[in-house]
């Protein structure tokens, strides 16, 4: 059975999360049901990272094993034909390798978060940002931020239901820029804890509107207690990045280079 890699978008706002789940619509099982529609029977979608009901995605990542061989185009294409209405668009498809797997084979992951920082509420970006009225000092957000960075026991970052074995990641990276009305709240690591990115989002809001300090964030670490961070942030504003892969994930089937090993 041929595995198929695609990149996919998809407006958070319209599904209850990707997972599928019974009696309510995801984007797993509007994608799967657009499959089965190409494929004529039961396919399963693995997708390298699950989100919430409201969160958007720019670049996730899934793969599929179909029954016929078809090139990639007629798959994303047909992807594209039978999702619709729904807001989800399957932006590139590739034949992967038979041991690709989108989540297991991620060695990296990341998310953008947006705060519309103005006095009057979006009307066209409804749903799509985090919307903050007053002035937010988002230098003072980045530098909070930087405290986070490193290998730490995430605890007060993670949802009371996160099912994460253990709260120990390493966060990559955590950068806040202000751009235009906007901030940018972009985080990447290998992967993250349940609502980790939100509780970042409405942490840092803190600091920016001058309430909390970076000790404070700093201490909300240590304290190893969800109560000692701040509020959860709104899934409107989180949106799935990109998913990074080593080299040899993404070479095509049919190349041997994927197959040969370094002697040296």
């Amino acid at each position: 059975m041929p595995r198929y890699r695609l990149t996919i978008e998809y407006h958070g706002g319209a599904f209850a999360g990707f997972q599928r789940q019974e009696g309510v619509e995801t984007v797993q099982s509007r994608l799967e049901a657009a499959l089965e529609t190409l494929d004529g029977g039961p396919v399963t979608v693995v997708c390298a990272g699950r989100t919430d009901s409201g969160v958007h995605a720019l670049g996730q990542v899934v793969h599929v094993d179909l029954r016929q061989n078809r090139p990639p185009w007629i798959v994303q294409n047909a992807v594209n034909h039978h999702v619709r209405p729904a807001l989800i668009s399957a932006l590139d498809c590739a034949l992967a390798r038979p041991d690709f797997d989108a989540r297991r084979s991620a060695i990296g992951r990341a998310y953008r978060f947006r705060i519309l920082n103005r006095r009057a509420p979006p009307a066209l970006e409804r749903g799509l940002v985090w919307h903050v009225g007053t002035p937010l000092d988002a230098e003072a957000m980045h530098w909070a931020a930087q405290r986070l960075v490193g290998r730490h026991d995430f605890t007060s970052f993670r949802a009371a239901q996160c099912q994460a074995k253990s709260p120990l990641k390493t966060l990559d990276r955590l950068d806040v820029r202000r751009r235009g009305e906007e901030i940018w709240i972009e985080a990447e690591a290998r992967s993250f804890l349940h609502n980790q990115i939100r509780i970042f989002a409405g942490t840092l809001k803190q600091v920016g509107d001058g309430k909390w300090t970076p000790d404070d964030v700093a201490a909300a670490l240590a304290a190893r207690d969800r109560a000692a961070a701040g509020p959860t942030a709104p899934p409107t504003g989180l949106y799935f990045l990109e998913v990074r892969y080593p080299p040899e994930a993404l070479r095509p089937p049919d190349d041997p280079a994927g197959d040969e090993q370094d002697d040296g």
